[in-house]
């Protein structure tokens, strides 16, 4: 293990016991809890897209007050729902944002979740073309907006203004930012494309397929076709990987009323209302020694260069830096992590 950042959903919600009641609430101990991650060694800071939902929403400008505070720490998303997006105008806030982060950004995008809306991208005005699905339309807007970033003439120039014929890049442009790019991967066959695409792999603790094995070796089986597919592609750079985990070390009172009930979590199997069967990964939650042994033997977490442990945000900045603090302490040594400095 490389890295170990937080991921955080953004929830806010003025209900007892909840120290996030509002959006503004929660974005500002986003950013709080953003520079105690970087103070524990933690090597990043992750937001949570989603839309018509009380979360994190347009990532950029929390993003941008992120990179503001801390000076090392890698700033992401997990993910960005690209039905959602106008990828050229992503294009400009992305290379803005990486560019007053001194490229420290690292974007997770997919083609999004389900959600409360029953016609979300439309709402925000974004159709299938004829023949295409919501998730087509995801990896067409995720093709744009790579291209842009990479510096691609996406607009006819005005000889009348420029003197010549050309095609325009969006600009700015921040070198690197092409290669930090990651998406959101729930199956083999996203893995698959994924590589064949050359973006980094972010899996989650949610596979939209179940074969009956456990969820850690579904999703290493998922990371190493990633890694097959990647090599065979010949692309020259070292891809990145991610998982997600639910860990919750128990050292005091406070955690055991928190997330006692969570000892001896097992996966989940479901539906989300798609064919098929999902699969949930577990919380790894109870004494620090138990759950760092038992990541350590977890398959997928072994195989990836970078956890993303994902924090219960509506329960505050001094609480969750208290859970990064143990987490620091007394788990990740266990998989191989040391703290940044």
């Amino acid at each position: 293990m490389k890295r170990i950042g937080f991921l955080s959903f953004g929830h806010y919600q003025p209900v007892p016991g909840s120290a996030a009641r509002t959006a503004r609430e929660a974005l500002v101990q986003t950013v709080e809890l953003a520079v105690a991650a970087e103070e524990l060694g933690f090597d990043g800071a992750y937001v949570r897209v989603h839309h018509f939902a009380r979360q994190q929403a347009a990532p950029f400008p929390v993003l941008a007050a992120m990179a503001a505070r801390t000076s090392r720490i890698e700033l992401g998303t997990g993910v960005i729902d690209m039905r959602y997006e106008n990828p050229l105008y992503m294009a400009e806030e992305a290379a803005m944002t990486d560019l007053l982060s001194d490229g420290r950004l690292q974007l997770g995008v997919s083609r999004g979740s389900p959600e409360p809306a029953l016609h979300g991208p439309a709402t925000f005005g974004y159709v299938p073309a004829e023949g295409e699905t919501e998730a087509d339309m995801a990896r067409r807007h995720t093709d744009v907006f790579r291209r842009a970033i990479a510096g691609a003439g996406v607009a006819e120039s005005n000889p009348r203004m420029t003197g010549r014929s050309v095609h325009l890049p969006v600009l700015p442009q921040s070198p690197g930012l092409s290669d930090r790019i990651w998406w959101g991967s729930g199956s083999r066959e996203t893995a698959r494309w994924t590589a064949e695409q050359g973006m980094n792999l972010m899996s989650s603790t949610l596979l939209t397929e179940d074969t009956g094995i456990p969820f850690d070796e579904l999703q290493a089986e998922q990371i190493a076709l990633f890694r097959q597919v990647w090599k065979e592609s010949g692309w020259e750079r070292e891809p990145r990987v991610s998982v997600s985990r639910s860990v919750m070390p128990i050292v005091d009172d406070l955690d055991e009323a928190y997330f006692g009930r969570d000892r001896g979590s097992t996966d989940q199997v479901g539906s989300l209302g798609e064919p098929g069967l999902a699969r949930f990964g577990k919380t790894y939650a109870g004494d620090p020694d138990q759950v760092a042994e038992d990541l350590a033997k977890d398959a997928a977490v072994r195989e990836a260069d970078t956890l993303l442990v994902t924090i219960p945000n509506a329960l505050g900045v001094d609480y969750n830096t208290h859970l990064m603090s143990s987490i620091a302490e007394h788990v990740a040594p266990a998989l191989g992590w040391r703290p940044a400095r």
